[in-house]
């Protein structure tokens, strides 16, 4: 028999958690729905959006509608008022088996040009428009939690790596295939990664051997700040941790991506300089004052209301 302390306590844990797993249930779309083919957006909570790879009876590979899609969902995305926080995840066994070969053959390999000179222009502008299908999610300003299991292959670790926030399976693993295809991944794995892991010598190894990465080496290395058991319980921990984020002020969480982001790429110098730049108006919201009040009233931020941005 359990104390009554403890069944107290148990209670106010599963009570706490029914919102969340009721949420995870709700998010299991039928399917994509117009415009989308190989996407499957659903808003499990309000103001969280759920963009779920939706091609399981494929894996999940990424045929010639998915880059497309991606674009216009994640610029749709920036500009809702409505979503404040994104979670990315995959539909069936796994997250993502990554670029699909067979569909997208004719379109890489297609030369339009007379010559070596306009068959390199004209590919170039289509590996910038593939590039762009991963860098949508970086310009994004709500933040993106993306929860894998299984398998994360070639274009799915270019996917990961320009979200904000990574969690995993315990069965998950990663992959930078793209050697064994015989080409350098060409749409932001060798651009991010490094920034992601910190070693390059890691990023080496990993990208010019084309070996499995797994779960805990993920997490020690930086690519992963969390590991689940399994996927109910991941996509129950990365819905709680959007819930945490879109219970904060708008104005403050997406300024911190995109200041985050900037940093990133520029020095100590210039990003604070950049900081200054963004803050001496940001600064002026009520959302300051609101927060503050909340914090002397030692109230959770989420019991505020913000105004939608």
């Amino acid at each position: 028999m359990l104390s009554v302390s403890v069944r107290s306590t148990f209670s106010k844990y599963v009570g706490m958690r029914l919102p969340v797993l009721a949420a995870v249930r709700a998010m299991s779309s039928s399917g994509p729905v117009a415009p989308y083919t190989a996407l499957a957006i659903t808003r499990p909570t309000p103001f969280i959006t759920h963009v779920e790879l939706h091609r399981p009876e494929k894996r999940n590979a990424m045929n010639k509608a998915f880059w497309s899609e991606m674009v216009t969902c994640f610029n749709e995305i920036a500009e809702d008022p409505d979503c404040r926080v994104v979670v990315v995840s995959g539909a069936g066994k796994m997250f993502t088996a990554g670029i699909d070969l067979m569909d997208m053959a004719g379109d890489v390999l297609q030369l339009k040009g007379d010559d070596v000179a306009r068959n390199s222009w004209h590919l170039r502008k289509t590996i910038a428009k593939y590039q762009e299908t991963f860098t949508v999610i970086e310009k994004c300003p709500k933040p993106v939690v993306v929860a894998v299991h299984g398998a994360c292959i070639g274009g799915g670790v270019d996917l990961i790596t320009a979200c904000d926030i990574r969690m995993c399976t315990q069965d998950a693993w990663f992959q930078v295939k793209e050697v064994d295809i015989g080409l350098a991944a060409d749409v932001g794995t060798l651009q991010r990664l490094p920034k992601v892991i910190g070693s390059s010598s890691l990023v080496n190894e990993l990208a010019l051997t084309a070996r499995k990465m797994y779960a805990d080496e993920a997490k020690s290395s930086g690519l992963v700040s969390r590991v689940f058991a399994d996927k109910e319980s991941l996509m129950a921990g990365a819905l709680e941790m959007a819930g945490e984020i879109a219970g904060r002020s708008p104005v403050a969480v997406q300024g911190t991506k995109i200041n985050l982001v900037y940093a990133r790429d520029h020095s100590v110098a210039e990003g604070l300089d950049y900081m200054a730049l963004w803050n001496m108006s940001m600064l002026q919201t009520d959302d300051v004052m609101k927060s503050a009040q909340a914090s002397m009233e030692k109230k959770s931020p989420k019991t505020i209301e913000f105004s939608k941005l």
